[in-house]
């Protein structure tokens, strides 16, 4: 719009400021939209931390929902230099004695010392080419080829691009001033099943031995790992395995063997209900739940001395939520056996709304009842616990079709995009009514200096006359 100035009038009135002080009268409603889309805009944001947070109470009942989510065991050893142990959901509570008499190996072997070359560059290749043949376990014969001037590190190399379940290296069994290199050959796999054999060796080595001053020497055998199970006196189970991971003789417990045996004496693994792990993701429930709840409270306070209640406080569908989560929380669990509802392990609702759990309440109720506990919380088959009365409770406000916060977020961008279109008419309204006041007051100024200008002239004369 272009610029419009007023010359002012000799009465001192600015007609600037007239226009100035109409112009904030009408902006006055688009003020009023503006206020009410950044309200809008809040609400908006704040439902959709209120749906991050119901979406976070309803992964902490996930881990509550299910019977297995019950079944946790801990697992302990008497000596953790010997073997760690770990347990699944199917692990059942006991002790076991075991015994490590063995512990699994690769087999690795290296070439004798007669054939050992003092630089890995040395052609070991004493005719046109040679091949070397090589098998693991009972797997394929696997073959690699040498030109004429192939060397130790040719020979490490191509082995180790076969890809056949072993390793090549090459070690310097002299000095540094006198190096004595020999080729290593180790099983990718642990047991007596991935031993190494020599099948055929056309090189100056002679792995095969076919010179019989050749061969090689073992540096670790190939062995499986032995542990017995049960009291040394009575008769233990002997398990053998090709690993020393261990997983499928106790079912749900893995046993990793570390790096010595037990010799003649045992170590003892025990087995028990994960109380503790239960009583964490009970709680990080009742964690997940206050933080709803305080997030709702914090913004549908109403403030008497500004006269101005929070965000929420008209909010339907945030006294929605509340109300639903309060329902599923507090609801009574039909054919639970001891605990029918969460007041009876430690749940007690403040005035605020939110709960508050008595650890030794809860602790007592897992330690002497831990089945009616799991039946309270968890499903017990067509049963649904507490979990699935919450998990199903944000369902119904999440639910990306026709859940009740969902909808509301979604109304709510409908009417944020209604505010905006208003406030751009309102806007364009303003400014051509502050155009149309310039140039009428432009002209009315314009005729006033006129008039001033014509008046002075008539007094001009009127006192010519008198003289």
């Amino acid at each position: 719009m272009p610029t419009i100035s007023f010359g002012g009038l000799g009465n001192g009135l600015d007609f600037g400021q007239v226009v100035d002080q109409l112009v904030k009268v009408a902006q006055l409603p688009v003020d009023r939209l503006t206020k009410k889309k950044a309200e809008l805009n809040t609400k908006f944001t704040d439902l959709t931390t209120v749906s991050t947070k119901v979406a976070a109470l309803q992964s902490a009942a996930q881990a509550l929902r299910l019977s297995t989510s019950f079944d946790r065991t801990t697992a302990s050893v008497t000596d953790t230099t010997v073997l760690s142990v770990s347990a699944s959901f199917s692990a059942t509570s006991g002790t076991y004695s075991v015994r490590v008499l063995q512990l699994a190996q690769a087999h690795q072997v290296v070439s004798k010392a007669a054939k050992a070359v003092s630089s890995t560059t040395t052609d070991i290749v004493s005719g046109g080419s040679a091949t070397v043949t090589l098998r693991v376990g009972t797997g394929a014969n696997q073959t690699v080829t040498l030109g004429a001037s192939g060397t130790l590190t040719d020979l490490r190399d191509e082995i180790n691009n076969l890809g056949a379940g072993v390793t090549a290296s090459v070690i310097n069994t002299g000095t540094e001033a006198a190096p004595s290199y020999r080729l290593a050959l180790s099983s990718s796999n642990t047991g007596s099943a991935n031993a190494i054999t020599i099948v055929a060796d056309g090189t100056d080595l002679d792995l095969f031995n076919s010179s019989g001053t050749g061969g090689v020497d073992t540096l670790a055998a190939a062995q499986n790992a032995q542990v017995q199970i049960g009291d040394q006196a009575l008769n233990p189970l002997t398990i053998e395995r090709s690993s020393n991971t261990v997983s499928d003789a106790i079912s749900g417990v893995t046993l990793n063997l570390l790096t010595k045996t037990t010799g003649t004496g045992t170590v003892q693994v025990s087995l028990s209900q994960d109380v503790n792990a239960v009583k964490t993701n009970i709680k990080a429930v009742a964690t997940a739940y206050n933080d709803v709840v305080k997030f709702i409270n914090e913004r549908s306070n109403y403030d008497v001395a500004a006269k101005q209640g929070g965000i929420f406080f008209n909010e339907a569908s945030a006294k929605t939520a509340l109300s639903r989560l309060r329902t599923a929380l507090s609801s009574s669990v039909g054919g639970a056996t001891t605990f029918s509802h969460v007041g009876q392990v430690g749940f007690k609702t403040e005035r605020d709304g939110t709960i508050t759990v008595d650890e030794g309440q809860l602790s007592t109720a897992l330690t002497t009842n831990y089945s009616g506990v799991k039946a309270l919380f968890s499903n017990q088959g067509a049963v649904a616990g507490l979990a699935q009365s919450l998990v199903t409770a944000v369902d119904a406000l999440n639910d990306v079709a026709g859940g009740a916060l969902t909808l509301r977020k979604s109304g709510l961008t409908s009417e944020i995009a209604r505010v905006g279109d208003d406030i751009a008419r309102q806007e364009d309204a303003v400014s051509r009514y502050e155009e149309r006041l310039r140039r009428q007051f432009a002209a009315l100024d314009g005729l006033l200096r006129q008039l001033e200008g014509q008046s002075g002239f008539l007094q001009a004369q009127s006192r010519q006359r008198q003289q």
